[in-house]
């Protein structure tokens, strides 16, 4: 495989200035948490409404099986995990701004599109599969947008913030989904929520063709902040980072460790994340037997939970790189630390069994749960910054996008595992769930050890 020489990590020392000279940058971190928000709210309507679809025709569902949801999940997956690797490359082409904006206009209408479908798992999986294909594009921009407006030094930060917004998403969605579904009734509550989360990401379009450029277009860029955002001494200001003219092909950056320790990272914990965000609702519905009004509280705890461990998972590396830890060193030491709280959910079953711990139950369990959800979210917004603190700027992109194919494959896996075992174990779902924390569990450690055998050292790509 082509590899780069390995190389000391660079010393962070802005070029001839004293600070950032303004916070613009943190207004364009803002707009992308907004988008990660409407992303994750939208992706997050259908967990709502699977005890909906679930419930037999005759009591006025859709009268699906849990395969049959369990598919509906995996064929958004895949249709996603497809096309993050074409939007990578797309975005890389055309720029951040349109390609973030032409992936929003794509999901949000298939969103709303969602509600004139039917019952009929056919025509869901259809334009959940062309919602997938919008909702491809987010991230593979979003971390672009992070590497041309941040220093290294500041990129995990400014990603977890942004990536928190998938925690938000997930809270809203707890609120509103139920909320419809109550407030319009079943029957014309589950069209209303996706036609109410659809239309929201086009009030986010306003906000980013009015306040987004990159940094080499953007009016209300202090000069002193531009030199901040580029003081990276082992990285070239570029004429426009928004578009690249020369094309970095795919087949190249699989030649790289760098790209297939990205990818394993990816494949081996995104799939939890989904779990939890598509079967979380389930698992309290049948072991605790609460309803889907029941269920809004825990699963609003736990995403918001999450959403510190976002945050703090981007200060970590931070404060080991403040002690002069270099950065790859930093960033892998923090992954092992966050690595190991996923292990609470091996006790989730333990706690959650309401025979010995009686009304306490529900409470332990989903505490177990938090951590691990937190502990997610920090891995995943210092796994993203491994791809700008390996690559340049012009291949951000694509390899973002192939991280992000191989965290929907690993998805897919999850899915199928999850549906499979459930109607396994119709009986004895407890069983079901044991197995899938388990999985949870040792994903991140797996992952881990993979990502630092590839990559033993900081090696940067200089040869793109």
């Amino acid at each position: 495989m082509a590899e780069s020489a390995s190389a000391s990590p660079p010393a962070f020392v802005p070029r001839a200035i004293a600070g950032p000279g303004g916070n613009y940058r943190w207004i364009i971190c803002g707009l992308l948490l907004f988008s990660t928000t409407v992303n994750y709210l939208d992706r997050q309507v259908i967990s709502y409404l699977k005890e909906f679809f679930c419930t037999p025709l005759a009591q006025g569902g859709f009268g699906w099986s849990n395969t049959d949801f369990s598919n509906l999940t995996s064929f958004f997956t895949a249709f996603y995990a497809g096309m993050t690797i074409v939007a990578g490359w797309v975005i890389d082409k055309i720029g951040t701004k349109a390609g973030l904006a032409l992936s929003l206009i794509i999901w949000s209408v298939c969103g709303v599109l969602n509600a004139f479908v039917g019952r009929t798992v056919a025509m869901h999986i259809a334009i959940r599969s062309a919602f997938g294909i919008g909702e491809a594009g987010n991230f593979p921009a979003s971390i672009k947008t992070v590497a041309e407006w941040f220093p290294k030094r500041e990129r995990a930060l400014a990603t977890s913030i942004f990536n928190s917004g998938s925690n938000i998403g997930a809270m809203i969605a707890a609120l509103l989904v139920p909320w419809c579904l109550f407030h319009f009734g079943a029957q014309q509550g589950w069209k209303m929520a996706f036609i109410i989360t659809g239309l929201a990401g086009f009030v986010w379009l306003i906000f980013w063709f009015w306040l987004y450029e990159t940094p080499q277009r953007q009016r209300r860029l202090s000069r002193a902040e531009f030199d901040y955002i580029h003081g990276d001494l082992d990285e070239k200001p570029i004429p426009d980072a928004g578009v690249v003219t020369e094309k970095v092909s795919w087949g190249r950056l699989f030649g790289y460790r760098q790209t297939w320790a990205f990818f394993a990272g990816k494949f081996m914990t995104d799939g939890i994340w989904w779990f939890y965000l598509f079967w979380l609702p389930d698992y309290l519905r049948k072991q605790f037997g609460m309803t889907t009004e029941q269920v809004r509280l825990p699963t609003f705890i736990v995403y918001g939970v999450a959403i510190v461990g976002s945050i703090y998972g981007g200060i970590i590396p931070m404060s080991f790189m403040k002690r002069g830890l270099p950065v790859y060193r930093a960033r892998m030491l923090a992954m092992l630390i966050i690595a190991i709280f996923p292990l609470s959910v091996l006790s989730t079953q333990y706690f959650g069994d309401v025979a010995h711990f009686g009304r306490w139950a529900p409470v332990l369990a989903v505490a177990t749960i938090c951590v691990a959800a937190a502990a997610h979210q920090a891995w995943s917004a210092n796994l993203f910054t491994t791809v700008s603190d390996m690559f340049p700027k012009k291949a951000i992109g694509s390899v973002t996008g192939i991280g992000a194919m191989a965290g929907g494959l690993g998805g897919v896996v999850v899915q199928k595992l999850a549906g499979r075992l459930t109607d396994a174990f119709l009986s004895a779902p407890q069983t079901a769930y044991l197995i899938m924390f388990i999985v949870c569990a040792l994903s991140y450690l797996v992952a881990w050890a993979i990502m630092k055998i590839l990559v033993p050292r900081y090696q940067p790509i200089t040869d793109l």
